[in-house]
C-alpha cells in the first residue's frame, strides 16, 4: 500500500537519491548549491512544496510542485517534478504523488492542476493519459542561464 506524505528532515538522503535520478534521467545536474536552495525551499514549504511516496515505510516516490497565480482565474498549481524509483513502479506511487497533489491544490483553492513531460517519456504518459487530460500545448523555453546551445535568444 502505497502512503502520502510531506517530505520530512529524515527523508534527506532518500529524496535526494530519488531527485538526482529524475534529473538524471532527463540528463541534467544540479550543483550543490542549488540542491541544497532547493531543499531549504521544500523544508520551509513557503513557495515550493514537496510530496514522497512511501511503501512499507521507505521513501518510492517524490513530487515537487507550487501554486501560482493565473490570468484566467483561480490560481493554479505546477506540478514541476514527479519520480518514482523503477523497483517501485507499478504500484501505484505515481498516481498517489498526483492525487496528493490534487487534493493539496483543492485544499488551497486552486482552479486546476498542471505538468509537462517530454513527449518520449512513454512510461508516465500512460499514467498522465490515464489522470489527466492533454491539452496540445506546446512549451517553449529561452534559457537565461547561458546554456542555450541552440543560439535562440540571440533573435531578440
Amino acid at each position: 500500500m502505497v502512503t502520502i506524505t510531506r517530505i520530512d528532515e529524515a527523508d534527506r538522503e532518500a529524496w535526494e537519491r530519488l531527485f538526482r535520478d529524475y534529473l538524471r534521467f532527463y540528463r541534467q545536474d544540479l550543483e550543490e548549491d542549488a540542491l541544497e536552495r532547493l531543499w531549504g525551499e521544500l523544508r520551509s514549504g513557503a513557495r515550493v512544496h514537496a510530496l514522497g511516496a512511501r511503501v512499507d515505510g521507505r521513501l518510492v516516490g517524490i513530487t515537487h510542485f507550487l501554486a501560482h497565480p493565473s490570468t484566467w482565474g483561480a490560481d493554479v498549481c505546477y506540478l514541476e517534478d514527479l519520480f518514482t524509483d523503477p523497483a517501485a513502479r507499478g504500484r501505484g506511487a505515481g498516481r498517489s504523488l498526483i492525487g496528493g497533489v490534487v487534493s493539496w491544490a483543492r485544499g488551497q483553492g486552486c482552479g486546476a492542476v498542471y505538468w509537462q513531460t517530454h513527449q518520449a517519456n512513454s512510461t508516465a504518459r500512460r499514467l498522465y493519459d490515464d489522470v489527466a487530460t492533454f491539452e496540445g500545448f506546446i512549451v517553449y523555453r529561452i534559457p537565461l542561464d547561458g546554456k542555450d546551445t541552440t543560439g535562440a535568444a540571440q533573435n531578440l
